[in-house]
């Protein structure tokens, strides 16, 4: 990632050097986010003719006058509206300017306001647009002449706060790699590979289940989604466990890895892109690294339910029954419902470590799409734990929203010879509320003797997790990262009490 530093004062210029400044077009004229000593030359400019809108996270780029002293330097101009700027704004703003200002050396960024919080979340936009994916272009791509970001504030901002900052960054390209990554090469065995050695020295204990032993630990839900494959499924458990931890978060995440939809085959069109439908785990994985690299006082255990859903002549079939690791049994009327069946085992695993709370994230539904379109995830379960990813995804600014678990909805998967249906065929109404009731069913008590269920949460990210469109603020093409943020906010929260 480029290198990053806060300073009170400007870089000496250079033709390398680009100077980033926030502005306002007001009916009184324009306002400079900044001393207007260095930049009053611009109160004369035509900004209509520049074609400067003054639009939240507009870039104009134009060169120093010849008697100003940043001369040979640029200047980036950035829109900040015509009202207050909302503090996740300047994420966006952050990276728009990455994604824009790749042609010099050096970027020193003006933050609009004094404030610590507005610097540092120009910072994190920034790093989080400064990605690319290019392991399989054929051609070297355009390299960034970017290295150094500089950002210029008066507030003090400790290098503890730097470094978390980058140490999220990381996490969230991280996950961006692996979501991206083809299905030919990412696969059960090989993402728990990658785990295995993205998770050295940091203190964490990696556990693996292949395909036998998942059979004979009752992981029926894991093993019958993968049997399709060639490529058999894994459980991988990673643990942190600080010794000043007093509360245990457990995350679990969907990972398959290619979603052919099994016997229930999608159609052609809807199966491209289901390399995606591994970032639930992915997410989970990359959240408890950086909770590692933070040293966060608090106990995490990450759940990775990886399988490949592919028809064969050893798939699993519409209409089979099978165990799920907590004893229940589950009719298999839709192959295409496999998520819910790895989460399954997931969820019940997490329970029997009786954690504090759990929180499973899955790109679970299209359901949650339609509801909800691209931006936004749909959370479920219970009061406390609805409230606390709630909190936690308003310090990261991501954005989630609060669904209900109806109960009505329950009776749809009832079975006539199973505890429970996978799906109910035919119904179209509350997909994404279903799949919620369906995973609450697997999700055990605090303790042995209660019959009182672990707080939990569901993150259905079928939405954010792939951005099949253009870029756009610090969110690049393809895989996002989502959430990864939220998940490590939410541990600094349960740290903090």
């Amino acid at each position: 990632m480029v290198k990053t530093n806060f300073s009170k004062k400007l870089p000496a210029a250079s033709s390398s050097l680009v100077i980033a400044l926030g502005y306002q077009l007001t009916k009184a004229g324009v306002v400079l986010a900044t001393d207007a000593s260095d930049f009053g030359w611009l109160s004369g400019l035509n900004f209509e003719a520049l074609g400067a809108t003054g639009r939240v996270g507009a870039i104009t780029l134009l060169p120093f006058e010849s008697s100003s002293k940043y001369q040979g330097a640029t200047l980036a101009l950035f829109g900040l509206g015509s009202s207050t700027v909302e503090a996740p704004e300047f994420r966006e703003i952050g990276g728009n300017l990455a994604t824009s200002l790749n042609k010099h050396k050096t970027v020193a960024l003006i933050s609009p306001t004094a404030t610590a919080q507005t610097a540092e979340q120009l910072l994190e936009g920034f790093l989080l647009a400064d990605y690319a994916y290019t392991a399989y272009k054929g051609t070297a791509p355009k390299k960034s002449l970017r290295e150094n970001l500089i950002v210029i504030t008066a507030a003090s901002i400790s290098t503890a706060t730097k470094s978390r900052l980058e140490i999220m960054a990381k996490s969230v390209h991280d996950t961006r790699d692996l979501v991206n990554q083809p299905p030919n090469d990412l696969y059960p065995a090989s993402f728990t590979a990658a785990v295995q050695k993205g998770t050295r020295g940091l203190g964490l204990t990696v556990q693996v289940w292949d395909e036998k032993a998942l059979k004979t630990a009752g992981f029926g839900g894991i093993s019958a989604v993968g049997q399709g494959s060639s490529r058999p499924p894994r459980l991988v458990k990673i643990s942190y466990a600080p010794n000043a931890s007093a509360k245990h978060l457990a995350l679990v995440g969907k990972g398959i890895t290619f979603d052919s939809g099994g016997l229930s085959l999608k159609p052609a069109e809807s199966m491209v892109g289901m390399k995606y439908d591994m970032t639930g785990a992915a997410t989970v994985y990359q959240a408890v690294v950086a909770i590692a690299k933070l040293g966060l006082p608090v106990r995490v255990t990450a759940w990775l339910c990886l399988a490949e859903n592919m028809p064969s002549a050893a798939a699993q079939r519409p209409n089979d029954v099978i165990k799920i690791r907590n004893g229940k049994t589950v009719e298999v009327l839709n192959t295409d419902a496999e998520g819910r069946l790895v989460l399954a085992d997931g969820l019940s695993a997490a329970s029997e470590e009786f954690p504090d709370l759990i929180v499973d994230v899955a790109t679970l539904t299209g359901a949650a799409t339609i509801a909800l379109g691209n931006r936004y995830s749909g959370l479920m379960g219970d009061t406390h734990a609805v409230q606390a990813i709630e909190s936690a995804a308003k310090v990261s600014g991501e954005l989630v929203w609060h669904m209900p678990l109806a109960q009505e909805l329950r009776a749809l998967l009832d079975s006539d010879i199973a505890d429970i249906a996978n799906v109910k065929i035919g119904n179209r109404a509350g997909g994404m509320l279903i799949g919620g009731l369906f995973l609450k069913e697997f999700i055990g008590p605090i303790s042995k003797k209660s019959q009182q269920t672990i707080p939990w949460a569901h993150l259905d990210i079928a939405g954010p997790a792939n951005n099949d469109s253009s870029a756009y603020g610090f969110t690049p093409k393809g895989g996002t990262g989502a959430y990864v943020r939220t998940l490590v906010a939410l541990a600094e929260q349960i740290a903090k009490g």
